[in-house]
């Protein structure tokens, strides 16, 4: 793994990470020894001071204080029950608060600034509702190398001095957003007192897109999320390396995809919608430890001149395109082709796409061959080496690779790519077949010694590393440290009828074309495994060009190790944290008859025009509850979603108010539909817009000369790469 900057951004975020996970960890320590007790607190203090004495992992520009604004808070951590929390409050000179309390402990240490604090105790009986006396024991102005300590009931006032705006650091047993109980007194004698209303708008430290910039090259892991919709994120354009992580789906997605706690993460979404904060906040909550918001958004990014990419899988996508500019892949034209097939010429077309796509579309006479099973299954089916072997996929990138894949294997025979693939066909004006299941079957035995040796070359030739148990068992026991990704490049259904434990499918044609959707985490550690000895080497010689730093693939694959069956049901602990009321499919469908229920469906916009309940309302959940001014409204509002998780998930954040009964259809539209109860299908009832998803060229909604639109983006990445820089690519021809 490449070194970081010594004193780059990316370490100070990580230097940061490090110290606050450090300094928690003790802080909670000492609450399990002692209790909430001054002795407790007085050891928490010295704790907390030798972090905030730690200037050089708080710089003001990451805290700023808005246009406007008197302070911020900014959240440092904050445990998933909200306890153990800690902030950075920056505050500009004159900032105050009156006496207030905060019904659990807190401490408090100078970082830089000059915060005085005035404390309290409260000499009433508590009698007299509303109203309580206070007595002023002692001050104290808390600047670096001190700090303060308040017991739960102890009030203080706080007011920011000096010619410039300070930053403190505030403890607390409890986050400041779940703290109902708090009350402040308007006069510091007393008197009259109110509730204090839980902080709200609590930010994430921020970081520039200069800084953004250094961190994609600086060799540390990282995470770069971009929160909008899928669709948003595809149209109006985002940076190279950003990973489409919709916050409506954040809980659903982001586990597989940055699956250790302290990666550096940067969240960005638009540039003002908020969306950036939301979904800090609900990382930090799960766990993440390591996070920072860009400021400006995508917007941002362009006004500092960076590039931004339309589309999505633009790394694989780009990729490609550089393969067959550097290597010279050679294509083949649509027509071309059927000149050849028509005069009965010796002929193999490989198609690079799993089966489902396939049966959708294929080439008249191809046989589907996944990717990286191309150099598994190929050498076993040409007649003789004077086949031509043509590779296709919908568009250009997996025929490219595919096709190059071949080439680079040293495959005897003649391989082209079909030019622009199945739309490139459709395009001059031939025909596609339809429904078909033809696949290339695994190799003979021959066949399969003919790929290893194919393979081995390929592994010397990009020095593809093998590792044994005992560096694999390392591996996993370093994951806290060093992410690491554990990828069966095998078919789905290989992975399902038996894999190692903790592995993910993640096919190795689909992983090269859409790297972005199985991992997010820069510099990552990858181990790929397949039960072949091909499959693996073929699939990591592409990510090492891509320019993945640790890539291995596990020595004798599957042979002779443990295995599981099936397919790993997503740990998802936000789904348990809230009892929600279900509805089943036919207690829905009657309340939906008899004109009591209203029904939103959280299901992807192309998921939902596939099919939906009758009258059901399409919504995103992110955009919720301000979509619902839309539905009808009837005495309960249902939720689903395709397995209800997602509903699940919205029901908890409504709350109160919207309706007077919510609920989530139990087991989601596929109970609905399961329970044989009829579908809807188009754009029925939209209280949103279906700007979700991004659209294949093929979907109904794309729009006229989708296809045409498409092939001309993907041919002009090249271009646009070019502008970006270096980005890392190390492909070699």
């Amino acid at each position: 793994m490449a070194m970081t900057s010594e004193n780059g951004p990316g370490t100070v975020m990580d230097q940061r990470a490090a110290a606050v996970a450090a300094t928690i960890a003790a802080i909670r320590g000492i609450e399990a020894e002692l209790g909430v007790t001054p002795a407790a607190l007085d050891r928490i203090r010295e704790t907390l001071i030798a972090l905030a004495t730690r200037t050089e992992l708080f710089p003001e520009a990451s805290f700023p204080i808005p246009a406007g604004a008197v302070g911020r808070a900014y959240r440092l951590a904050e445990d998933p029950d909200h306890r153990f929390a800690l902030y950075a409050s920056a505050g500009s000179p004159g900032r105050a608060a009156p006496p207030h309390n905060h019904t659990t402990w807190a401490v408090i240490a100078g970082v830089y600034g000059e915060e005085h604090n005035v404390f309290y105790r409260r000499t009433d009986d508590r009698s007299a509702a509303g109203e309580g006396r206070l007595e002023r024991t002692h001050e104290l102005t808390i600047v670096r190398g001190n700090a303060c300590t308040l017991m739960p009931d102890d009030f203080h006032t706080i007011e920011t001095r000096g010619p410039r705006p300070g930053l403190h650091l505030h403890m607390y047993g409890m986050s400041l957003e779940h703290l109902p109980g708090r009350i402040t007194f308007a006069a510091e004698s007393g008197g009259r007192y109110f509730v204090y209303p839980p902080t709200q708008d609590i930010a994430t430290p921020i970081v520039s897109p200069e800084e953004v910039r250094a961190m994609l090259k600086d060799g540390g892991e990282m995470a770069f999320l971009d929160v909008r919709e899928e669709g948003v994120f595809s149209d109006q354009g985002h940076p190279f390396f950003a990973n489409s992580v919709p916050l409506s789906r954040l809980e659903l997605m982001i586990r597989d995809l940055v699956p250790r706690l302290l990666t550096r993460i940067i969240v960005y979404d638009g540039g003002d919608e908020g969306l950036a904060d939301r979904a800090a906040t609900k990382l930090a909550l799960m766990g993440y430890r390591n996070l920072a918001v860009m400021a400006g958004g995508s917007r941002g990014w362009a006004a500092a001149g960076y590039e931004l990419f339309t589309g999505v899988n633009v790394p694989s996508k780009a990729f490609g395109e550089l393969v067959e500019h550097r290597c010279e892949t050679p294509h083949i034209a649509a027509a071309e082709l059927k000149r050849r097939l028509d005069a009965g010429e010796e002929v193999l077309i490989v198609d690079s796409r799993p089966i489902g796509e396939f049966r959708n579309m294929s080439i008249p006479g191809a046989f589907d061959c996944p990717g990286a099973e191309l150099v598994y299954r190929v050498p076993d089916r040409v007649p003789s080496p004077d086949t031509l072997v043509v590779v296709n996929c919908a568009g250009r990138t997996r025929s490219i690779i595919g096709a190059q894949s071949l080439r680079n294997a040293g495959l005897p025979n003649r391989v082209v790519a079909l030019e622009n693939g199945t739309m490139g066909w459709e395009l001059a004006g031939l025909e596609l077949a339809r429904g078909r299941d033809d696949a290339l079957p695994p190799p003979s035995p021959d066949g399969l010694g003919r790929a290893r040796a194919l393979a081995d070359q390929v592994a010397a030739r990009f020095a593809i590393k093998r590792i044994d148990d005992a560096t694999l068992a390392r591996f996993t026991v370093e994951a806290e440290q060093r992410t690491l990704y554990l990828f069966d490049v095998r078919s789905p259904e290989e992975y399902i009828a038996g894999h190692l434990a903790g592995a993910r499918s993640a096919p190795g044609g689909q992983l090269v074309q859409a790297t972005d959707v199985y991992m997010a985490t820069r510099n990552a550690r990858i181990v790929l495994i397949d039960d072949d000895g091909v499959r693996a080497v073929m699939t990591g010689s592409w990510l090492v060009q891509m320019g993945c730093p640790e890539v291995y693939v596990l020595e004798g694959g599957l042979a002779g190790r443990p295995l599981v069956q099936g397919m790993p049901n997503p740990i998802i602990p936000e789904l348990d944290r809230t009892v929600i009321a279900t509805v089943s499919p036919a207690e829905l469908q009657t309340l939906i008859a008899k004109g009591e229920a209203s029904v939103i469906d959280l299901a992807p916009s192309i998921a939902y025009e596939a099919g939906h309940i009758p009258g059901a309302w399409f919504a995103v959940r992110a955009r919720l509850p301000g979509s619902l001014d839309r539905v009808t409204k009837r005495r309960v509002l249902a939720l689903t979603s395709p397995d209800a998780a997602l509903a699940r998930l919205a029901a908890a954040e409504l709350g109160d108010g919207a309706f007077p009964e919510i609920k989530v259809l139990d087991g989601g539209t596929a109970a609905w539909r399961a329970a044989g109860l009829p579908l809807a299908t188009g754009r029925e009832a939209m209280a949103d817009t279906p700007d979700d998803c991004w659209r294949r060229p093929y979907d109904p909604y794309a729009g006229e000369g989708a296809r045409e639109r498409y092939l001309k983006w993907e041919i002009e990445l090249i271009r646009q790469i070019e502008r970006e820089g270096d980005i890392g690519f190390r492909v070699s021809a």
